[in-house]
């Protein structure tokens, strides 16, 4: 009877011993495989979402994230910057967005999911052009006296609003495309995806 108990003391460590070894052999060859699942940087540029926390940007700022190669900028609107859209509305092409590159979701002068954030593509419609920001009102941004804040592109001057819209009888035949984008909460944006494609 001591003899059995030896024997399956010696049998049950084996087993022990070989699980451990499979288990650390197999977790080494699935970490390959599992690091291959996440999208490299070469898929990323090449198309793959990208996630941006927006818990720093303060009202009145803007960052920009690089997705597909192209510069997405996001503002963070104040009040006053949401506010001026509804004063340039006459002087914009497309005052409504409605012939934009922009999901079907987004709708109207704000251009966007959350008013507060504007999610836009910094490339000119015209040439494709990268457009400075103006977002300061008036003469501050070195724009004209009625200025309201928005865009410029140095190239062949087209200027756009804080929505991205771009101003009549300007080189740019269209507004700022907005890329698919969702929120994933309240300061974090998935752009390239969204959950209503």
């Amino acid at each position: 009877m001591s003899d059995q108990k030896k024997m399956d003391c010696g049998r049950r460590n084996l087993v022990i011993a070989t699980s451990a070894v499979g288990g650390v052999a197999g977790l080494g060859a699935a970490t390959p495989f599992l690091a291959s699942l996440t999208p490299s940087e070469r898929a990323k540029a090449a198309g793959a979402p990208v996630e941006a926390d927006v818990s720093k940007l303060q009202p009145g700022e803007m960052m920009t994230v690089e997705w597909r190669g192209k510069p997405v900028w996001i503002l963070r609107r104040t009040p006053e910057q949401l506010a001026s859209l509804k004063k340039v509305d006459p002087e914009v092409a497309d005052p409504e967005s409605a012939r934009s590159e922009q999901p079907a979701y987004i709708k109207g002068e704000a251009r966007s999911i959350k008013p507060e954030y504007l999610v836009v593509v910094g490339i000119c419609t015209h040439l494709g052009c990268s457009p400075s920001s103006k977002l300061q009102p008036g003469a501050e941004s070195g724009m004209g006296a009625d200025w309201q804040g928005g865009f410029l592109c140095p190239c062949h001057g087209s200027t756009f609003d804080l929505a991205g819209r771009v101003f009549k009888n300007k080189p740019a035949p269209d507004n700022l495309p907005i890329p698919p984008h969702t929120y994933l909460s309240d300061t974090r944006i998935l752009i390239g995806e969204d959950s209503k494609a």
